[in-house]
């Protein structure tokens, strides 16, 4: 990964933040029933409020469900582990990274933590980072 005082880092997608010290995501939170989302809202989807409030999720969490993906669009590298992860509550959709894509490296009940890797540098030192999680 770029060396951040010399690189430009920008988050792949919006609610991943980069920027307070330790990455972290974060979600709109329902003011009204506490349902979370990661998009943009103009309603709440589970009781059709109105009102959001930015949350930090949780860093920590438990996988609930998983897939290895063998076959993707073209140029996405397979196999990877897609997975749906419980962060205290909040489901979170990432890939499980640094572990080999095989069932033996992964089952539902394993503790994760959030980690970022890189997707690449542009020509001007901007490097794009995702997120995914890691074996706790």
């Amino acid at each position: 990964m770029s060396d951040s005082s010399t690189a430009t880092r920008v988050p792949h997608v919006d609610y991943l933040v980069l920027d307070d010290g330790d990455p972290h995501l974060v979600a709109n939170e329902c003011t009204s029933c506490g349902a979370r989302f990661f998009d943009r809202r103009n309603a709440c989807a589970k009781c059709f409020a109105t009102e959001f409030r930015e949350v930090a999720i949780a860093t920590e969490g438990e996988v609930q469900a998983f897939t290895i993906v063998t076959y993707a669009a073209p140029g996405v590298p397979v196999p990877f582990i897609a997975a749906v992860v419980d962060c205290d509550g909040t489901s979170v959709k990432g890939n499980i990274i640094e572990v080999e894509p095989d069932p033996a490296n992964v089952r539902t009940g394993m503790h994760v933590r959030l980690g970022t890797y890189s997707l690449g540098t542009d020509d001007n030192g901007v490097e794009a980072v995702a997120y995914g999680f890691v074996p706790a």
